[in-house]
C-alpha cells in the first residue's frame, strides 16, 4: 500500500469518526429538545390551571364578567370580559373590559412565557410578559405574578366603576 493510500484511508476513517460524533450530538440534542418540550408542557398545565382558578373568582365579585378558557396558537390560560352599555346625556356608549392571562406556546428560545393584558372601560391598563428559561422556571414566582396581576385588575376595575 502506498503512502498516499495510507493517508487516504486515515482521512476516510477521520471523516467517518467525525460523522459518528455529529450523529451522536444530534441524538443528544433531540433528546434535549424533547425534554424541554416535556418540561414546558408540565409548567403550562400547572400554570394555566392556576390562571383559571384565579380568574374564575372575578365574576363572583363583578357580575357580568364572562369566563373564557383560552387554548391553542395564542397560548393556554383564561380571560374574563364584559361589555357595558353607558348612557350619558341620551348618548349610548359601550365600555369593554377584559383581563387575559396566557402561557404562550413553546418556542425556539426555550422559555416559559406568561402574557397578561388588561383593558378597563376601553383603555388598556397593562400589557405584560414574564418569562424564564424552561430549566430555571420557579412555578411559585409565576403563580405569584398571576395572583398579583389578577388582584391589580380587580383593584383598577373597582376604582373605575
Amino acid at each position: 500500500m502506498s503512502d498516499f493510500e495510507q493517508r487516504l484511508q486515515k482521512a476516510i476513517e477521520r471523516g467517518q469518526q467525525r460523522g459518528e460524533r455529529k450523529a451522536e450530538e444530534a441524538r443528544r440534542q433531540q433528546l434535549n429538545e424533547e425534554e424541554l418540550k416535556r418540561l414546558h408542557s408540565q409548567h403550562r398545565l400547572a400554570l394555566s390551571e392556576h390562571i383559571e382558578q384565579a380568574t374564575k373568582l372575578l365574576p363572583n365579585h363583578f357580575p357580568g364578567f364572562r369566563l373564557e378558557t383560552i387554548f391553542g396558537e395564542k397560548g393556554w390560560g383564561a380571560a374574563v370580559s364584559r361589555d357595558d352599555l353607558r348612557i350619558t346625556n341620551g348618548r349610548r356608549d359601550n365600555d369593554y373590559s377584559r383581563l387575559e392571562l396566557t402561557i404562550r406556546p413553546p418556542n425556539s428560545y426555550h422559555v416559559v412565557d406568561l402574557a397578561g393584558k388588561a383593558t378597563i372601560r376601553n383603555k388598556e391598563v397593562f400589557n405584560r410578559n414574564h418569562f424564564e428559561k424552561i430549566e430555571n422556571v420557579d412555578p411559585d414566582t409565576f403563580k405569584h405574578l398571576i395572583d398579583v396581576w389578577v388582584l391589580e385588575f380587580a383593584e383598577l376595575y373597582s376604582a373605575a366603576q
